[in-house]
């Protein structure tokens, strides 16, 4: 049988549940349609979820359409829960996105969008809730090729060439299609949905079951029915456990045949299958046999993962969500913490991303979660599954730790009878990137077994910075050099060598302490955009106005998790229950305060034991410590630097010498070739070929070094951004905007006429309904109003994103996140106030010029007179 596994997705209340209790009910697996509201739904069947009326845990249900078996599995829409929903991706042959057609994209929505992209996923999307008054299905198609994707196309539609016609528009091979036969046929849109360069998009109500019939009828016609190899493979996606207490592993068959009694390994460990299952909602169907493409349970197995890959099957890459908050677990009076973490463990088994840590220092159990939500489900499963009442704190932020330069840390490990060296070459890279781990060193200078040993233990352990001790993340970190010894090395000297390495290198660096950012969406009345912009900026946000529909602004930007996280409450108070709040991790950014968290956390480096910052040597018998400061004045290799400055000396030197030699000859080359390989040969009679005309046109030559092409500079000025940023121009633009903008065009202008760059001033436009670009040539400079819902900051970028590699490009802003922004886009920048020096040096310095020029060039009379004339006048002034 032919078998598909769905994922439905989509953000919270957006109608998923009932869409699931659709499809099951048109399908015939169930006989009554459940309802959220009547806590009778099929997949929901926990109590907790029951209650709250949210999904919490991902469930499967196995139905038939058209002779395709499906397998859809139910994901949680709460962001608290992201985690839970992420791990399912990674097992899915296509997704259904769910999207409220009264709300639109929402917060949350973006960054399942996000993930489904990651994971390359080819997506179905069913706009939910058409029903109600309100939706507007030409208004929503057109947020969707904006916010998503061009290739979002309502099926069902009943004009044909229309349709084909939006087809075509979304690939070549479409098109192509379409011009020869006028018509597109259904294995070519199958293949384009599957390449995620089509998504079809399916209208209807969940509630009535209008449109759902039609949905689940395009999903199977345009799904192409995955191929899978004979040899056995599967993922594991998840951990659970039955009423019983008994250990389930979810997994989805990607290769081959899975029998009871099978013994499965991944290379470590080795264990059998002693029961299969499939779920359907609650209920299980134990089976001897599952084929590839289908998802069951498995029990037997006590040391598999989500991640996992079983057989041919690979593990997955690290998950792209995290939590960001971090609490500690209040047990109650008399419960001993070393009884506990053991039963925490197995939640933790189930939800890796909880990280339950014992802090040994604070004698303090410390989870990481997603947000509140999920410290109360957390707190009702530990009541439910131990009897036991434990209570959280208020919670902190979960801080991160990168560096901005590139150093060599240095790591020497030499008690007596131990002996080893590590160099790392550590390296900053971009945000959202990780940990990457690279090797660049011969095996000359140290074994091949050595390496990958250091390689391991550099992925084996969560290293911590030195500014507050959280984790270190977006860096590169490679092998570059390192040292054994042939008696004295054992394993264990490695891994403190190379986590003094590390740690010394963090120590060297430069180090930025990172923080959680959200992006949201916040919607309020017209009249409190004001109070929303101001509290966005008291919480150190960005922000802009996206639109304004029937008197509620949509504002969308970026503010630090830490002031944002208890937002939703104030916005509810002032706007008196009319604003809501969507927000989504966004990533991590440089800290908005951090001296102030530095100080609050207290982090001492070199008092943390468990993580050295010195190193080890030995010297007559006798092993000292060297202070992670002097490591470099008594490390036994050489450092990378300096073998990479030699060669850059040896090749200056080169270039230095080639430059001022001559081509060689032909001629002269025989004569070298001669004195060389010919050397202990006899004198022999020369025979000379004649030169041809194109031989001797290569005839020694002067050579003559091209001169690099000198690229154009561009200066993009933040207009608003500098007016209110000048003390003049911001009391002037008070009484008259108009004259403040004339002022800062005729600075300008005549600083462009000194310098001679071509400079840019962006102004915003975007409340300006309907605005669309306009660019104007003021004198010498040119000035550019921005287009509807486009502000300053987000033009400028995009021009400096898309020209830094043609243009010498400079900008003038004081908005810091932008300054960030561009830096990170290899641009220079100036402040408002660097920008405002700069335009009183230059014009000093014309004055100056011109100063200086009018002296050299005086013409006096007597210069012009001859001899025999400044003779007479003399004689005249005489007498």
């Amino acid at each position: 049988m032919k078998k598909l596994v769905i994922g439905i997705l989509a953000h919270v209340d957006a109608g998923k549940t009932t869409l699931s209790e659709s499809l099951l009910y048109l399908t015939g697996k169930i006989r009554k349609l459940g309802r959220v509201d009547k806590k009778d739904t099929y997949l929901d069947n926990y109590e907790l979820e029951r209650a709250r009326g949210i999904t919490i845990f991902s469930k499967q249900a196995v139905f038939e359409v058209d002779g395709t078996q499906i397998t859809l599995l139910d994901t949680p829409g709460h962001v608290d829960f992201s985690t839970e929903m992420e791990r399912t991706l990674q097992v899915l042959d296509y997704a259904i996105l769910v999207i409220s057609g009264m709300d639109g994209i929402q917060g949350h929505t973006m960054t399942l969008w996000r993930l489904l992209s990651i994971y390359k996923i080819p997506v179905f999307l069913f706009i939910n809730k058409m029903d109600q008054d309100g939706a507007d299905k030409a208004k929503i198609i057109s947020e969707l090729k904006k916010q998503l994707d061009d290739g979002c196309i309502e099926f069902g539609q009943y004009d044909e060439e229309d349709f084909y016609d939006q087809l075509a528009m979304c690939d070549e091979s479409l098109m192509e299609a379409y011009l020869e036969t006028g018509h597109i046929q259904v294995s070519q849109i199958k293949a384009a949905v599957k390449a995620r360069k089509v998504f079809p998009c399916f209208f209807g109500s969940a509630l009535k079951l209008e449109g759902v019939e039609e949905f689940i009828q395009g999903v199977v016609k345009y799904s192409e029915i995955p191929s899978y190899p004979s040899e056995f493979g599967a993922r594991v996606f998840k951990i659970g456990r039955d009423e019983q207490g008994n250990r389930l592993t979810y997994m989805k068959i990607t290769g081959g045949m899975l029998r009871t009694r099978d013994v499965l390994s991944n290379g470590v460990w080795e264990e059998k299958v002693t029961q299969i299952r499939v779920y359907s909602g609650q209920k299980f169907e134990a089976v001897n046999e599952v084929e590839a493409g289908s998802v069951c349970a498995v029990t037997g197995l006590s040391q598999t993962k989500p991640g996992q890959g079983l057989g041919i099957e690979k593990a997955s890459n690290m998950p792209v969500l995290e939590p960001v908050l971090s609490y500690q677990i209040i047990l109650p009076e008399g419960c001993d913490p070393r009884v506990m973490i053991p039963k925490l463990r197995l939640l933790e088994e189930e939800d890796p991303e909880l990280h339950i840590v014992w802090d040994e220092q604070l004698q303090e159990i410390q989870v990481q979660i997603m947000g509140e939500v999920q410290t109360e489900v957390l707190q009702s499963l530990i009541k439910s599954r131990f009897d036991i009442d434990v209570s959280f704190d208020s919670g902190k932020i979960v801080y991160k730790e990168t560096i901005a330069n590139t150093v060599e840390g240095v790591g020497h490990f030499e008690p007596l009878r131990h002996y080893a060296e590590v160099h790392l070459l550590m390296e900053p890279d971009e945000r959202g990137s990780g940990l990457q781990f690279d090797v660049q060193c011969s095996e000359d200078v140290l074994g091949k077994n050595w390496q990958r040993l250091i390689l391991s233990h550099l992925e084996e352990k969560v290293h911590k910075g030195v500014l507050t001790g959280s984790v270190i993340t977006d860096m590169k970190i490679t092998l570059v050099s390192g040292k054994a010894h042939n008696k004295h090395t054992q394993g264990g000297d490695f891994r403190e060598a190379t986590y003094r390495a590390v740690r010394q290198g963090l120590m060297e660096a430069e180090s930025i302490l990172l923080e959680p950012y959200y992006g949201f969406k916040l919607q309020v009345p017209e009249k409190m955009v004001g109070r929303a912009i101001s509290d966005v900026d008291k919480m150190h946000g960005t922000c802009q106005i996206s639109h304004i529909d029937d008197e509620m602004a949509v504002i969308t930007g970026t503010a630090p998790v830490a002031t944002m996280r208890n937002y939703q409450k104030e916005v509810m108070a002032y706007t008196k229950g009319q604003g809501r709040l969507f927000c989504y991790l966004k990533g991590y950014e440089p800290c908005h305060n951090t001296e102030e968290v530095i100080e609050m956390i207290g982090y001492d480096p070199a008092r943390d034991v468990e993580n050295p910052i010195d190193s080890v040597f030995c010297a007559n018998g006798t092993s000292f410590l060297v202070s992670w400061d002097e490591v470099k004045d008594y490390m036994h290799i050489e450092s990378c630097f300096q073998s990479y400055n030699s060669l850059l000396e040896e090749t200056a030197q080169s270039q230095a010498s080639y430059k001022e030699e001559k081509w060689i000859g032909p001629e002269e080359i025989d004569k070298i070739l001669n004195r060389t390989y010919n050397a202990n040969q006899g004198k022999k009679s020369v025979w000379q070929k004649q030169r041809s005309v194109s031989h001797n046109y290569y005839k020694s030559s002067d050579y003559k070094q091209e001169c690099i092409e000198k690229k154009e500079e561009y200066l993009l000025v933040d207009g608003y951004n500098i007016i209110f940023a000048w003390p003049e121009l911001k009391e002037l633009a008070e009484s008259t905007m108009d004259g403040a903008k004339m002022k800062l065009l005729d600075f300008l202008s005549n600083y462009q006429s000194i310098r001679k760059c071509r400079v840019i001033v962006v102004f915003d436009a975007y409340r300006v309904q309907g605005h669309v670009e306009e660019v104007i040539d003021y004198g010498n400079i040119r000035v550019v109003y921005t287009r509807e819902a486009q502000t300053a900051d987000q033009y400028i970028e995009k021009f400096a994103h898309d020209n830094q590699k043609k243009y010498n490009i400079t900008v003038a802003t004081s908005d810091g996140l932008q300054q960030i922004i561009i830096r990170g886009a290899g641009c220079s920048l100036l402040s408002a106030r660097e920008l405002k020096i700069e335009i009183e040096r230059a014009n000093e310095r014309a004055i100056q010029e011109y100063k200086e020029k009018q002296g050299l060039d005086f013409n006096y009379l007597k210069d012009t007179l001859s001899p025999e004339t400044k003779d007479q006048i003399d004689n005249f002034f005489k007498k």
